[in-house]
Order: C-alpha cells, then sequence, then structure tokens
C-alpha cells in the first residue's frame, strides 16, 4: 500500500484505524507483496519535459528573444513657426484698410500697404498678391472683380482665357496694355474662385478706391456686376447697368465717367453677348477721343 513502511508495535492500534478506514471507503486490495513509498518514487522520478507548445510544432523558438535594448527616442524636430491669424472680417479691419490705403501717397506705396495688411483673409489662401497691369500713366483704368487661378500664380491680373479676350477687346478700339490700367476690386484670390463675400469686399474697397484716386484716369471700366456695383454704389444688375454712362467719385471727389460692361469670362460663357459689349467698348473709345481732344 502506497505510504506504507513497517509498524512498530506501539502503532499497530492506528494501523487498525487506517485500514478500517480504507476498508469503508473500498480501498480492500492489495497491490504488490512489499508496500510501496510513493512518496520517494515520485521524489525520484526524472523532471518530465513540457509538452511541446504549438509554437515549437510549427518550427517557431519557444522562448521569447532576449529584450532589445531600450533606445532613446530621437529629438522632435522643432514646430514650424506659425503663420498669422487670419482676421475676422469686421469694421475695425475696414477701419484699418481705410487708414493705410489713405495714407499712401503713390502707388508702390499703396502696394507696399496692401502686401502687409494681414486683415483679409484672403489673403492666407491666396499664393500672390494681383495688384495691378499696364501703364499707370494710362487714360483707361478697367476694373473687375477678382483673380482666378492664372492671375493667382502670375501676380497679375486678366492673364488667363479671359485676360486674352480683354487684350482683343482693347486691340479692337486701337489699344493694349500698354495703354490702359487693369486691376480689381479684390487683389487675392478667393477659394476655388467663389464670390467674394461681402465683408471681403468692403475690406478691400478703400484699396481699390485709393488705386483709382492715385491712377486718375479718364474713363473708368467696370468689368462685370461685382465691379459696378462695389464702385458705383448701386444694387442693379450689370445687363442692365451696361452700356450706359455712370460716375464713380473718388474719395477726395473727384468725379471720373464710368462705363459697366460685361466680364471677360461671362462672355465666354456666353459669346451671343460679345455684340453687347463690343457697343459698350466703342462708347468708351469715343468718350476717350472726346476728353483727350
Amino acid at each position: 500500500m502506497c505510504g506504507m513502511t513497517a509498524a512498530s508495535p506501539d502503532h499497530r492500534a492506528d494501523l487498525r484505524d487506517i485500514l478500517a478506514f480504507y476498508a469503508e471507503a473500498g480501498v480492500d486490495e492489495a497491490l504488490a507483496e512489499e508496500p510501496v513509498d510513493c512518496f520517494a518514487a515520485v521524489a525520484s522520478r526524472p523532471a518530465q519535459m513540457p509538452e511541446p507548445s504549438v509554437r515549437a510544432e510549427s518550427g517557431l523558438p519557444t522562448t521569447r528573444p532576449p529584450a532589445r535594448a531600450r533606445t532613446e527616442n530621437p529629438p522632435r524636430p522643432a514646430p514650424a513657426p506659425a503663420r498669422p491669424a487670419a482676421a475676422v472680417p469686421d469694421e475695425a479691419q475696414a477701419a484699418l484698410a481705410r487708414e493705410l490705403a489713405g495714407k499712401a501717397s503713390t502707388l508702390a506705396e499703396l502696394r507696399e500697404a496692401m502686401a502687409s495688411f494681414d486683415g483679409c483673409n484672403l489673403k492666407f489662401t491666396a499664393k500672390n498678391l494681383v495688384f495691378a497691369d499696364g501703364n499707370p500713366e494710362a487714360d483707361l483704368m478697367l476694373v473687375g472683380e477678382a483673380p482666378g487661378r492664372d492671375e493667382d500664380l502670375e501676380g497679375l491680373p486678366f492673364v488667363g482665357r479671359s485676360g486674352q479676350l480683354l487684350n482683343r477687346m482693347l486691340a479692337a478700339i486701337g489699344l493694349d496694355r500698354n495703354t490702359a490700367y487693369i486691376a480689381n476690386v479684390i487683389p487675392w484670390r478667393p477659394p476655388g474662385n467663389r464670390t467674394p463675400t461681402p465683408h471681403e469686399t468692403e475690406i478691400c474697397r478703400p484699396f481699390i478706391e485709393r488705386q483709382i484716386e492715385l491712377v486718375n484716369p479718364k474713363v473708368l471700366v467696370n468689368l462685370g456686376g461685382p465691379s459696378a456695383k462695389t464702385l458705383l454704389n448701386t444694387t442693379e444688375g450689370i445687363l442692365r447697368l451696361r452700356g450706359n454712362w455712370r460716375v464713380h467719385t473718388t474719395p477726395s471727389g473727384t468725379a471720373i465717367p464710368a462705363m459697366p460692361t460685361l466680364h471677360p469670362a461671362y462672355l465666354l460663357r456666353t459669346p451671343a453677348h460679345k455684340r453687347l459689349a463690343w457697343r459698350d467698348f466703342i462708347e468708351v473709345k469715343m468718350k476717350l477721343r472726346s476728353l483727350q481732344g
């Protein structure tokens, strides 16, 4: 019986009690002639190898690889300097624009003031300031609405398809960019060529008004509805305005004859209306002749 050794006479009573307990438990059969010390057998048994794991069967290592030495994290690059926060269009920004525009006594000073002005959100999405093109001494000044993609890339107004059409329109009355001056109400391209908001227009208005005042042309041409509405202080649509002489009054009170006409981009989309723009440019040619004579 497992765990039993030769007992002394003093322990026989205890052994009888143990045997009675085993008999009641159903242990009533000897397995060998001599008792076996099961505890000693277990102690002398060689240590069993652990069962092979799934990783061992798959040929993968069964032990973890030695821990890698910790390396210090590389230093993070210094953060890029933050861009100036875009201003919220409000009366304070418009007032600042009026102040800067009023202080400019030359076109060069005006351009510098516009380049340093951070009060219009459009500046932060545009690539370039589109100031003007042409001859500032010319008798004719043309003002559009805002730069497009091509104008934003080159920093000059009317250089894309609409600009090519404008060149042909000027050539039809004997003029070109050397005998005309071209600008926009908004000097920065709106994202996606969207329409400028009223706030953006009001903020930029002092700059274009001062630009017109410094150039002091004999005749002003408003290319498109937004230019006409902004500089002629009207709410009428361009198809009602075009072909009729109006007056643009500068901040100093100078009255300049103004002809609203259709924007070249509109004419590219609606070629049938080119005849209307042709009539308007003939009127401009006649007005220039009368004022020059």
